[in-house]
């Protein structure tokens, strides 16, 4: 599937980033409709993995924030956490800064590359990246910063698209992606290729097992993967 927003070059990051510009202003509202607002409850599900047993007040990083879904909520769900969400896509920050604000949050709101974290090493307790991994241009070396930064004992939970064992759900799952995706993109931003990304994106990404993989080769340990 081609898809002009995906490449496997050096032009990976610039697509990516003029994709994700290009959705920011909808990007929450189309997030509710093509997942029927179960991305919401996803979210809280990583939260809830993410804070486990950390600290009381515990330093948060949510990379690939896009407009800060997954930080607000850790805000929310521990009073006294110190988060921090980083992308590259300046839309992107604009929306989650703008959030921020009307919702009195604390969170920073930071640009920055998830290939080069510009964090001290061991300096958060918990690590978000929903649907952001599958977007990097290097997943070992995005791995490897995420391992660098964290605490000792701390989480790292990423939320992602899968890939379907059962053979009848995966070929509803598919579909799904294949025929709805360029739709949305085309009700929605005037182009079907920013939401058929999603799916093409798919055909390379490891998905839960690979990235499992991925996760224990980087250095994680009690490395696991959860389907919803």
């Amino acid at each position: 599937m081609t898809n002009k927003y995906l490449s496997y070059d050096s032009q990976r990051a610039p697509k990516v980033r003029e994709m994700f510009s290009r959705l920011a202003w909808r990007y929450d509202l189309v997030n509710d409709i093509m997942s029927f607002g179960l991305h919401r409850r996803w979210k809280r599900d990583t939260v809830r993995l993410g804070l486990g047993a950390a600290a009381r007040a515990p330093r948060w990083l949510d990379l690939c924030c896009g407009t800060g879904d997954i930080g607000f909520r850790a805000e929310g769900a521990r009073p006294g956490a110190r988060v921090v969400g980083l992308d590259f896509t300046f839309p992107m920050l604009t929306v989650a800064r703008q959030r921020g604000s009307k919702a009195g949050s604390r969170a920073r709101c930071v640009q920055g590359d998830a290939l080069n974290l510009p964090f001290a090493d061991r300096s958060f307790d918990a690590i978000s990246v929903g649907y952001g991994l599958r977007n990097l241009a290097d997943i070992p070396r995005g791995l490897a910063e995420m391992l660098r930064v964290l605490a000792p004992g701390g989480r790292a939970v990423v939320l992602d698209f899968g890939k379907p064992d059962n053979p009848v759900a995966s070929v509803l799952y598919w579909g799904y992606l294949k025929i709805v995706m360029p739709m949305m993109g085309l009700l929605f931003h005037g182009d079907p290729d920013t939401y058929a990304y999603i799916p093409a994106s798919l055909e390379r990404y490891p998905a839960q097992r690979g990235v499992e993989k991925l996760v224990q080769e980087t250095g994680f340990v009690n490395a696991r993967f959860e389907e919803r």
